[in-house]
Formats: structure tokens, C-alpha cells, sequence
């Protein structure tokens, strides 16, 4: 997008009396200051600050208990730089405002590591440093959702006034109902410089699916996706619904992915991946296989809510095993059929709910290391009809936790700083779901044991 200098800004936007200025913390969550319009040029010029802290707080927003950073070391505050996307319209609010999306530095300008989008930055400078170029492109599904009634339901169409309740995989009714939530998405997006493909009715009532296109900058899709998660939620709610990405918000129906297609670029500008062949480069095969290798000790990043092992379930899209296979889309890997110039792999495992910036940063950090290691991995399902012997991923939130905590290869991957934080907010989190007793567990036992 072309930048303009604050003062041309505020020209052209009269009726906006107040900016956004926000960083995006560990579980993706946007936070910040409301900051006057006529501050614009301070925000721009790094002189607003956070306190570095807030890049580790829970989910619900609460400081970590023990935490260093505001315990030790007093909740000093870091510099806010911005991102170098610049001033973002933000056009679903009753009035005109607009959103300046920052990352986190120390004092001295050093880049704090506790920052998500840092830790992505840091893998894709050690691709850089080796002329290497990651192609990347997200998939993103979501619901909408009636917030209207309790317990939670899928939404009432705008055409026809009924509840949606089935599956209706690739409906072209649906996305007909629901056309103008969907203009007003691609429009916002196309005002935030957010490039989207296509649009498609997933598996459940109410949930779709938007494809974004392949970038030469894995910076730039995630920035795309955790600003096209934002106005999802803005746009949704202007239409008179709710829009959640949670990984499994219906026990009974499909949980939402978050599905990442990448390829690899040389110096000269050539697909790695690409050898001609139907089934890919020897560069492939050793990508796929530090992505399996890594996939287990990584996993919190790609399932890092205690809703999120809801959706890994037998016999589904959502992969159980860090297996790979071509056109096998039950595989955690799969490599898409086509024209072989575009070879590239697709990782499924990340739920809709994870960070887009660690997402990432764990794909492209497994992917070097297979790399660099040369490893070689375990034959295609394709090749063994699925009964090769693939190691489980984990099953539950504290399994995950203890893996990304210790486990050599996550240390080759992301800083001390980040591993430190990221578990300490999930064990934070995992505890106050375990004191939290559910309704089912009342009506189960409460007068029955």
C-alpha cells in the first residue's frame, strides 16, 4: 500500500478524530492504546510505548503469575515501532477510524523476542541469510454465529429467515444468503491491502473459508491474516452476527482450520520444490521431513487453546498423526496435485484459533531444519495406504505445553524469551480451566454419584 506522510493523512480523513495503535500478543490478540488523531505522527515516529509484558498476557487479558518481566524486572516499558504497514482503515465502526499495527523493541532498539511477530521475523532473516525466499500462502475458516441465544447456535440465514443446521459443504445457496457479509469482508480487505482469492462454504452451518494468495513475504500473510481475523469479527457484527475462529465451536460439526501452502524460491528465483516430477525435489522431501520431525515438539503453537484438541478427532480433516502423503488431505503434509511449477506443500494441523506469527514461524523454522539436516521422511501415506506407523501428536494441552517447553528442536527454532512466556500464559490458562467445574459435570454427577 503507497504511504502518505501524517499530515496528508489527516487531510484526507477529516471525520477520523482518533487511531488505534496496537501490537498483536502471543495468542494473536490485539493490544494498545486509543491515541488522538493529531498524535498520529509520534505513533509513526516510535514514541509510543507498552509495557513489554503485554505481548505475554493471558487469554483473558491478565498479567502471568511469577512473570519476570513484571515482577523482576519492574514492567518496564518497550518502544512501539510500527510495522511498516502504516495506516490501516477501519471502516465497520459507527465512526471512522483507523488502525496502526506496532511491534515490540527493548530501550536500546533491540527487538524483543516475546514479540510474535519477532519470533517469525528471526526465522524468515535466517531464509534471508541464505538467499532463500518462502512463497506463502493462509487458509482461513471461521463460523458465524447467533450470540443472540444460549447455548451458542449457528446463525439465521438473511435470506430465507431460518436457522442453518446442516452440513452443506461448497453451498453456492449459502454463499448467495450470506453476500453481503461476504462483499463487505472482500471490501474491508481490500481497503487494508489484505489480498484474498476465494471465498467457499465449508463443511458446517454458518462456517467458511477464505484463501489468501501466495506472497513472497511471510510477514505480509501474516499480517494479512491476523488483520483479516480482526475485520472478520468487525464485519460480522455490523451484519448482525458473531464470527469465532475457535478451533471446535460445535461439538457436532467441523472445527475450523487455519491451512498453510508454501513453496521455496532460490537466488534466481526457482521453485525448490519443483524437479519436474509429479511427486517433487529431493528439497521437498527433506522440507516435509523436519515439518514431521518438528510437528509434535511445535504443536503448541498450532493448537494453543484447551478448545483446540476438540477438533483432532479420528476419521476427520484434522490430523491425529505427523504423517504426510500426496493429495491426502486426512494427512497432517499434503503435497497438492497440479502443474509441477507451482509444487508446494500444504500443512494442515493449525487450528483457525492459533497466531498466525507463530504459526508460521514454526512451519518455515521445521522446514529449514529439515533443510539444513538433509532428512529424509518416512515413505508417503500414499505409498503405504496408511498404515505406516506415524507418531501420535499430542493429544491434550499439558502434553503440548511440556514439549514446546523442553524439547531440543523447538530451542533450535524460537528465542528463550518466547518458549518462557508462551508457556507460562498456556500453564497460566490450562490451570483456570482446570478449577473451572463445566455444567455437564453437574449434570452428570451432582445427584447421581
Amino acid at each position: 500500500m503507497p504511504q502518505i506522510t501524517p499530515k496528508e493523512w489527516r487531510r484526507t480523513h477529516p471525520d477520523v478524530g482518533h487511531v488505534l495503535a496496537a501490537t498483536v500478543d502471543l495468542n494473536g490478540v490485539w493490544r494498545g492504546k486509543r491515541v488522538p488523531v493529531a498524535d498520529l505522527e509520534k505513533v509513526l515516529d516510535g514514541g509510543l510505548r507498552l509495557p513489554l509484558s503485554v505481548s505475554g498476557v493471558d487469554i483473558w487479558g491478565e498479567d502471568i503469575a511469577g512473570s519476570k518481566l513484571v515482577f523482576e524486572q519492574g514492567d518496564v516499558d518497550g518502544i512501539c515501532l510500527p510495522t511498516g504497514r502504516g495506516i490501516v482503515p477501519v471502516n465497520w465502526t459507527r465512526t471512522p477510524t483507523a488502525l496502526v499495527p506496532l511491534w515490540l523493541a527493548r530501550e536500546d532498539g533491540t527487538p524483543f523476542d516475546g514479540d510474535p511477530r519477532r519470533a517469525l521475523d528471526a526465522i524468515c532473516q535466517r531464509y534471508r541469510e541464505r538467499g532463500l525466499t518462502p512463497v506463502v500462502a493462509m487458509e482461513l475458516e471461521f463460523y458465524l454465529v447467533d450470540r443472540q441465544t444460549a447455548p451458542l447456535v449457528p446463525p439465521l440465514s438473511p435470506v430465507t429467515g431460518e436457522r442453518l443446521f446442516k452440513t452443506d459443504v461448497l453451498s453456492i445457496d449459502e454463499l448467495e444468503q450470506f453476500e453481503t457479509f461476504l462483499d463487505r469482508v472482500n471490501g474491508a480487505c481490500a481497503e487494508q491491502g489484505i489480498e484474498v482469492d476465494m471465498a467457499i462454504c465449508e463443511n458446517g452451518p454458518g462456517q467458511f473459508e477464505v484463501n489468501m494468495r501466495h506472497l513472497p513475504d511471510p510477514l505480509r500473510a501474516a499480517d494479512d491474516a491476523v488483520l483479516f481475523k480482526r475485520l472478520v469479527h468487525g464485519v460480522a457484527q455490523q451484519c448482525g452476527f458473531a464470527a469465532t475462529f475457535m478451533a471446535k465451536p460445535f461439538g457436532q460439526h467441523s472445527g475450523s482450520g487455519c491451512h498453510v501452502h508454501f513453496s521455496l524460491l532460490d537466488r534466481d528465483g526457482a521453485n525448490m520444490f519443483d524437479d519436474g516430477s509429479a511427486t517433487g525435489s529431493h528439497h521437498l522431501q527433506h522440507a516435509v521431513a523436519g515439518l514431521l520431525e518438528t510437528m509434535a515438539p511445535a504443536f503448541l503453537t498450532f493448537a494453543p487453546h484447551f478448545n483446540s484438541y476438540r477438533r483432532f478427532q479420528a476419521n476427520s480433516h484434522a490430523p491425529t498423526h505427523a504423517r504426510w502423503g500426496h493429495e491426502a488431505r486426512h494427512a497432517a503434509i499434503r503435497i497438492p496435485a497440479g502443474d509441477a511449477r507451482a509444487r508446494r506443500i500444504e500443512h494442515r494441523v493449525a487450528g483457525a484459533d492459533a497466531n498466525p506469527y507463530l504459526v508460521l514461524a514454526s512451519i518455515l523454522g521445521g522446514a529449514l531444519w529439515g533443510l539444513e539436516k538433509k532428512k529424509l521422511p518416512p515413505p508417503a501415506l500414499s505409498e503405504t495406504g496408511g498404515t505406516d506407523e506415524a507418531a501420535p501428536l499430542p493429544r491434550n494441552w499439558g502434553e503440548a505445553i511440556d514439549l514446546f517447553r523442553t524439547h531440543k528442536v523447538v530451542r533450535d527454532m524460537h528465542a528463550p524469551d518466547l518458549i518462557r512466556m508462551y508457556c507460562d500464559c498456556k500453564e497460566q490458562e490450562m490451570d483456570k480451566f482446570a478449577r473451572t467445574v463445566s455444567p455437564l459435570e453437574h449434570q452428570t454427577c451432582l445427584e447421581t454419584v
